[in-house]
């Protein structure tokens, strides 16, 4: 029967045949990845068979080659699905007895030798879905007779299927140890966890853990968000590689306990929404701890002084107040969320702060310490509700979001000039003033003129009149259209109001043949509501810069369209020449709705490259902007990075920027010789 399979899986994707398999050594370990480790790092594994007589660097290495698994040069380990049905074959058919096999994932046996008690030795691994399976109950003896058992994972939907007629008496000296929605409000008594490395039991019912201090020096991630009855953290002091605590909404802790002060390699603490939570450790330094969330946390009034080395805190909705110790305390700070209900003043940011969230607070105006941050890259005001102005703010931001401030009337914001950004980044213009009905209309009027953004997006209910050509509905025909790849457009669609909806727009640039010459995307990755209907601003290149010829048409389509139920009511389309794009701002570094425009060059300065801002990393944990800004290097070679600038600023403008580079690194040469 084996033979048969493998020869078949064999035929389909090109595998060792069944012959070479079933005398393979590394059977075993085949067998792990295909029932509990697929799509894990080599580290990963490495360390969950550490206690066993696999080796499974060698191991991997003989799998690789006889293509039974693919290895990433990330390390990740990924085995084709036909392999692990193989896999499944060849451990079924090692008895008739489910008790007596390696491994189990079909829910009808786990829940045959679970009920029944007929587990053996034989038992390594258990995953069982709750979702694929009735209610069933078990006795507190059911895994009694599994020694060996080193990985549990019970998982799925349905948290009430698995009921217990009584406490767990035993469980093995697991490795893996996963339960969602465990039912006990302790573990066993017997329990040891020295085994252990990872450790989740999400939405358990647990109060406490175990007593004493337990010889945990294997555990890595300890994950009990949810437990909503959870009133106690065990002694952690003897956990010395944990990385990852996760106590999401454990509301009824109070206290986490001192012996974290011995956690030197954490670094992830996790505990938004523990409602209850008073009382943190203090004087504390660890030195591998990065990340903290202690968001909706609304009984914490001192702030976490637990290490040095954070990068990304998070204390949004909490009654913290932020001392000037903080600055002194956290020196490397980038991403801080901070915004409550009472906060109504701030008097002092790290200036290290590239990402900063004031949503929700009571601020009137932005406070002169963001005013100062000259490495701010993206400042989050949603549902600021007395917020007046936006004014002086850094001119390195590149992401602005202010919806639902419904007092916002001003707007004056700096950025930094197009060329010289360029030179080492790609700049972001996000701007949402969504349901900031009180804007007025020199702010309208200054935003959507300006031409530094990706796209802006505000009320308004008149296309303005500069977008020349209009249409009802949501495409519109321009006639006698001659341009080439230094052309550009600008478009304004005006969008109806809408309860929720994803603000993802697409542009289709058509001639009257049917061909797609351009097509453009903006996807802001929020959810959105309009109160009323909105202007979408956006624009690019008419022309992909690939295509080196000019293109005519006696006619050219704009077709817009976006997803949910959002419509587009109108829509308007300016095309842009140089001195139209001058007039509008897109080669100057100004965006003042009050001020003087003569303020938009600095001299000597004019030129100057920010290396801050061209090496900073994004990090960020409370919304898609962190996925979007992840730390990763841009993936982009050469060829990406100049079709990227020609789409942004046009052919003509992308020369000036390249003749620029050009001469200052001949100028840098001559000086070093001479």
């Amino acid at each position: 029967m084996i033979g048969k399979i493998a020869i078949d899986v064999s035929n389909k994707i090109n595998v060792t045949p069944s012959n070479e398999f079933e005398g393979l050594k590394e059977q075993s370990l085949f067998l792990h990845i295909a029932f509990f480790f697929n799509n894990e790092t080599i580290d990963h594994l490495t360390t969950m068979l550490a206690d066993s007589d696999l080796d499974v660097r060698n191991g991997l290495k003989t799998l690789s080659e006889k293509s039974l698994v693919h290895i990433s040069t990330n390390g990740l380990i990924t085995m084709h699905c036909l392999l692990q049905q193989l896999g499944r074959q060849v451990v079924y058919e090692q008895s008739n007895e489910p008790g007596k096999r390696q491994f189990l994932v079909e829910a009808e046996d786990i829940r045959n030798v679970l009920a029944n008690e007929t587990g053996t030795g034989s038992v390594l691994g258990i995953s069982l879905d709750m979702s694929k399976i009735s209610e069933f109950s078990i006795s507190g003896r059911a895994f009694e007779g599994m020694r060996n058992l080193r990985f549990l994972r019970v998982y799925g939907r349905n948290f009430s299927t698995l009921q217990m007629l009584e406490d767990i008496e035993y469980l093995p000296r697991l490795r893996l140890l996963h339960w969602d929605s465990y039912p006990g409000t302790l573990l066993p008594p017997t329990f040891r966890p020295e085994c252990l490395v990872e450790f989740h039991m999400a939405y358990s019912k647990l109060e406490k853990l175990w007593r004493g201090i337990q010889p945990l020096t294997n555990l890595k991630d300890i994950d009990l968000g949810h437990s909503k009855n959870l009133i106690e953290i065990p002694d952690l002091s003897k956990a010395t590689s944990l990385k990852t605590l996760t106590l999401t909404s454990c509301t009824s802790l109070v206290e986490l306990p001192s012996s974290i002060r011995n956690l030197h390699k954490l670094k992830k603490l996790m505990m938004m929404g523990c409602a209850k939570l008073q009382i943190i450790p203090k004087n504390i330094n660890l030195a591998s701890l990065e990340e903290v969330d202690m968001s909706d946390c609304s009984q914490l009034r001192s702030y976490p002084d637990i290490s040095m080395n954070i990068k990304d805190l998070d204390v949004g909705n909490t009654k913290l107040e932020v001392h000037p110790s903080i600055v002194e305390r956290l020196p490397r700070l980038e991403w801080l969320r901070i915004g409550s209900r009472n906060l109504k003043r701030l008097t002092h940011v790290p200036e290290s702060v590239t990402h900063l969230d004031l949503s929700n607070s009571d601020i009137v105006r932005i406070p002169d310490c963001v005013i100062g941050l000259s490495r701010l890259e993206s400042l989050f005001v949603f549902k600021c509700r007395k917020l007046v102005s936006l004014q002086g703010l850094p001119s390195s931001l590149k992401y602005i979001d202010a919806t639902d401030c419904g007092s916002l009337v001003r707007v004056c914001i700096y950025f930094n000039d197009p060329i010289r950004g360029l030179m080492f980044q790609y700049p972001i213009r996000e701007l949402m003033f969504q349901n900031c009905l009180k804007l007025d209309e020199e702010s309208r009027r200054e935003i959507i003129q300006q031409w530094v953004y990706e796209y802006v997006c505000l009320p308004g209910k008149d296309i303005p009149s500069e977008f020349t050509n209009k249409a009802k509905g949501n495409s519109i025909t321009i006639p006698m259209v001659t341009f080439s790849s230094s052309s550009r457009f600008k478009a304004c669609l005006m969008l109806s109001p809408i309860k929720y909806s994803y603000l993802d727009i697409t542009c289709r640039l058509i001639t009257e043949g049917g061909v797609i010459i351009m097509e453009l995307k903006w996807d802001s990755m929020n959810v959105s509501h309009f109160l009323t209907e909105h202007l979408f601003v956006c624009g690019g290149n008419l022309v992909q810069e690939t295509r080196k010829v000019d293109v005519q048409a006696t006619k050219i389509l704009f077709e817009f369209s976006c997803v949910d139920n959002l419509k587009i009511l109108e829509c308007g389309v300016q095309i842009l020449s140089e001195e139209t794009e001058s007039c509008d701002g897109s080669e100057v570094d100004y965006f003042d709705t009050g001020g003087s425009p003569d303020n938009h060059t600095y001299g000597d300065e004019y030129y100057e490259m920010d290396d801050e801002v061209a090496q900073s990393e994004y990090k960020y944990n409370w919304s898609w902007l962190k996925k979007f800004w992840s730390g990763e290097e841009d993936e982009r070679d050469d060829d990406d990075e100049e079709e990227y600038i020609n789409h942004h600023y046009g052919w003509k403008t992308a020369m000036m920027m390249k003749v620029f580079v050009v001469g200052m690194s001949l100028l840098l040469l001559y000086l070093v010789i001479t």
